[in-house]
């Protein structure tokens, strides 16, 4: 399981001790847009298993456990605590990833394109 590519470039074993605190599942519930109301509230995505039919396996991700956290500059995405860390499969951490960002866009720009009108 050690070397594989995450988004914090982990290569101090922080990728493993978070994979194995999580049992080797995605931990997102529901933060993606889906329930996951079949699985008890949790991705089912375990790593090394399969998403879907006729994908490859799955390798999970070690990223911040908050949505806003997904946002951050790598610098400072790689100096967060285990414990500020979860583990994602890439379709959890993706479309998590684009609803904070989608957030943060209307949060700083709440009047938005008719503000100058």
């Amino acid at each position: 399981m050690t070397g594989r590519p995450t988004p914090l470039g982990d290569t101090t074993g922080l990728w493993q001790a978070v994979i194995s605190a999580a049992a080797g599942r995605c931990q997102c519930r529901g933060t993606c847009g889906r329930s996951h109301a079949k699985d008890g509230g949790r991705c089912p995505v375990v790593h090394g298993g399969y998403a879907r039919h006729g994908t490859g396996p799955v390798s999970l991700l070690a990223a911040a456990a908050e949505p806003d956290g997904l946002l951050l500059p790598a610098h400072r995405a790689a100096a967060m605590p285990k414990r500020e860390l979860a583990a994602w499969c890439p379709a959890c951490h993706d479309a998590t990833r684009r609803t904070a960002a989608k957030a943060q866009q209307a949060d700083a720009d709440p009047a938005g394109p008719d503000a100058l009108f």
